[in-house]
């Protein structure tokens, strides 16, 4: 049997895709949640967790220090720490889950002693210094081990509290790190947001979960101040929302085609940023009908260049740039330089791919310039599970063949199957 990031995906042609699913549960939920939970001071029910190579990595790190998990029918029951963690017995390898690093990151300021963390090639290249020195002045030791401000990273026990600032131009999950763990610091913590503040829709997404479980933190929006007082995680049942990245090319897929999808589990209220892909297929013309907790999408087959700023949802970028391959006109995406710290560069690594399938693709520093026209190839993912799924729906269209695709599993464990249930023609090999 190949191994899974040497499989690959054979997508064809699909006329029409319709029917009615389910999004999968959200990614960024489900770490924020477990990892919440695991911090709690009881036992917790999540309901509809994603389990996935991602998140999974969350939940043994959750186990290394200390908590006690337990996978009952698609539940997870999460036996907490009540704030008191043990020092890992060993490194914690989290695989390629940039959100499990940053976040425990700071969680292992809690624990006694020292905590190491690892992870595969491209983890070993994310930027981590600006963390690391924004958790310095709160009491936390962590280094990188190579010196090169990127893991392994090793993290000494000792999160005291007080006042530290961090640009908010690089990765909204540090300020989500530091909130998570400063609710159970000694001394009350403040975190000043330097410069641009992107992704804020992430953070607002972190402090919702944390309320959920019983911990408040302040915003000063004209100081841009974080404020988080000494508090305790209380035990709760959880219900993870649909994520809106994941339906992101399943309502793409539809907005493409001459059908009607209905997704399920989509919140009208959600406080996810990527969201705004209802509002963005809108726009390159596709009928979006936005409801209560599903959203129903119909597509004519053909669609319209926009002009979309992207710096609150930049996981969209992959489903974007491919839409704009397959639209009429141009499309300019701009506001995401911090794509380029992610999984992979996005804004290279899309331009690549896009190329191969002969797009007319003009890189900038924070974005991308496609001209809408597109043929049938050969690409790759690089590793991102995000590529893969972005890429599938050029090849809806024109027929393509995406090499190391396997890596899907990251985010959308079953998307094969579940496209085909909708009539696509994929096979993954």
């Amino acid at each position: 049997m190949l191994k899974r990031g040497k499989m690959e995906l054979v997508v064809k042609k699909s006329s029409k895709i319709s029917g009615v699913v389910k999004a999968p549960p959200s990614k960024s939920y489900t770490h924020r949640s477990v990892i919440i939970a695991s911090l709690a001071n009881g036992k917790s029910f999540l309901n509809d967790p994603l389990s996935s190579e991602d998140t999974l990595a969350s939940l043994n790190a959750c186990e290394s220090f200390g908590s006690n998990i337990q996978k009952i029918n698609g539940q997870w029951v999460v036996e907490g720490v009540d704030g008191i963690l043990k020092t890992p017995e060993d490194v914690i390898d989290v695989k390629n889950s940039g959100t499990t690093l940053r976040i425990m990151t700071s969680v292992a300021g809690l624990a006694p002693n020292h905590s190491v963390f690892t992870g595969d090639s491209s983890l070993r290249t994310r930027p981590m210094q600006y963390l690391l020195d924004a958790l310095e002045p709160l009491g936390v030791s962590a280094v990188s081990s190579r010196a090169n401000g990127s893991p392994p990273i090793i993290v000494q026990g000792g999160f005291n509290g007080g006042k530290t600032s961090i640009p908010g131009n690089v990765s909204s999950q540090f300020i989500s790190s530091i909130i998570i763990a400063g609710a159970l610091a000694e001394e009350p913590v403040e975190l000043q947001i330097v410069g641009d503040f992107i992704s804020e829709s992430y953070v607002d997404m972190t402090r919702h979960v944390m309320s959920k479980f019983g911990v408040k933190v302040d915003y000063n929006s004209s100081e841009r101040i974080f404020s988080v007082k000494p508090q305790k995680y209380q035990a709760t049942e959880y219900t993870v929302e649909g994520d809106y990245s994941s339906a992101s090319y399943l309502a793409g897929a539809a907005a493409i085609s001459d059908g009607e999808l209905t997704i399920e589990n989509l919140f009208k209220d959600s406080k996810q940023g990527d969201k705004v892909i209802l509002d963005i297929i809108s726009q390159m013309g596709a009928d979006v009908e936005i409801n209560k907790d599903y959203v129903v999408v119909k597509g004519n087959g053909e669609l319209n260049g926009i002009n979309i700023d992207l710096h609150n949802a930049p996981d969209l970028l992959p489903t974007v740039s491919a839409l704009g391959a397959l639209a009429q006109g141009t499309t300019t995406i701009s506001g995401v330089e911090h794509a380029r710290f992610k999984e992979t560069d996005r804004i290279s690594t899309c331009a690549q791919e896009l190329t191969k399938l002969g797009v007319k693709v003009k890189e900038k520093k924070d974005g991308m310039i496609i001209e809408g026209e597109v043929k049938s190839g050969v690409v790759k993912s690089h590793g991102d599970h995000r590529l893969v799924m972005a890429l599938s729906l050029i090849g809806l269209k024109v027929g393509a063949k995406i090499e190391n695709a396997g890596v899907h599993d990251v985010s959308f464990p079953n998307y094969p199957a579940i496209m085909n249930k909708l009539g696509c023609n994929m096979e993954l090999k």
